[in-house]
């Protein structure tokens, strides 16, 4: 039987994709963020189209197995890979919010939060000790949809969802509290790619924060209490990033692994994160930092996207 995080063969064909697949919309999306705060909408444009075709490959991939290979999709559907269908549909409807199709973006909402539970619900049973970075992908998922939904609130006047995703922002920090329990620290040494997001956790966290704020619903008290919290999980995941860089360098793993793109997703959102939390937070220096962050996440998603052709090319 395949491991929930197992590397598809090379190959001409693009069918049979693992769950941990789902990390590349997550990235490819997240930039496409990242590059329209920063000012490129060409090329963030450009992301978004490539986000959407991969989701909707990566859909259709996701329905095939339901229908066809029903044995197969219950036992990855208890992975914590399976969440990056959550994570990733949530990354997709957020950008598309910020282009003003909101239709569509309240359908991915829909669709996210009706499978949200199912997935977690399976993927928290099987937690076991000692487990690789996917295990933070219940805090992911669960903050993805916070980010949506206080995205849509104010461009749909449905502020429901901005308190909707107040409560499941908290819950988003109890399930990185109970995944970091679970998570095998000795992965930041021999981590195939996934072990970022335990930092990539934190950088959408401190994202629903900022994004939280945004709305302008809350009292000053609450208000106070998110751009602290948006500011002080920056802060852990810059500590994450920096940590988990200078092991790439001391550990060097240059071989390609379909998990590298749970590397580029967390640079990706640590980059939006920044931008977003300097304006949420007021904290102006940030937003330096953020634009750099950008594209160094942009070098990665190209390098990552290399080694996914190179692997997929026969040889």
């Amino acid at each position: 039987m395949r491991g929930p995080n197992a590397t598809p063969r090379p190959g001409p064909t693009w069918s049979q994709l693992p769950p941990a697949a789902g990390a590349a919309v997550m990235a490819t999306g997240i930039i496409s963020v990242g590059l329209r705060l920063t000012g490129y909408p060409v090329l963030s444009g450009i992301m978004l189209v490539l986000a959407a075709a991969l989701w909707l490959l990566l859909a259709a991939d996701f329905a095939t197995r339901l229908v066809r290979e029903r044995d197969r999709w219950e036992s990855e559907a208890d992975t914590p890979p399976a969440l990056t269908a959550v994570a990733a549909t949530t990354v997709l409807g957020t950008r598309i919010s910020l282009s003003g199709w909101q239709i569509l973006a309240e359908a991915l909402l829909a669709l996210s939060a009706l499978v949200w539970p199912v997935l977690l619900i399976n993927v928290v049973r099987h937690w076991k000790p000692r487990m690789p970075g996917a295990v933070f992908l219940g805090c992911v998922a669960t903050q993805g949809l916070v980010v949506l939904a206080a995205t849509l609130a104010p461009a749909v006047g449905a502020h429901w969802l901005a308190f909707t995703g107040m409560v499941l922002f908290w819950g988003g920090i109890v399930l990185y509290c109970f995944a970091l329990l679970h998570f095998d620290l000795r992965e930041v040494a021999s981590g195939a790619g996934d072990h970022w997001v335990a930092g990539g956790a934190l950088a959408i966290s401190a994202l629903a924060a900022s994004k939280l704020v945004a709305t302008g619903l809350w009292n000053s008290d609450d208000t106070d209490v998110l751009r602290t919290m948006s500011f002080l999980l920056l802060a852990l995941d810059a500590a994450w990033y920096v940590v988990l860089a200078l092991a790439e360098v001391r550990w060097p793993r240059p071989r390609y692994d379909v998990r590298r793109w749970s590397t580029v997703f967390p640079m990706g959102m640590t980059a939006a994160a920044a931008l977003s939390v300097s304006a949420a937070a007021d904290v102006p220096w940030l937003k330096g930092p953020g634009q750099v962050l950008v594209w160094i996440a942009v070098a990665a998603w190209l390098a990552t996207l290399f080694g996914t052709f190179r692997s997929r090319t026969p040889a």
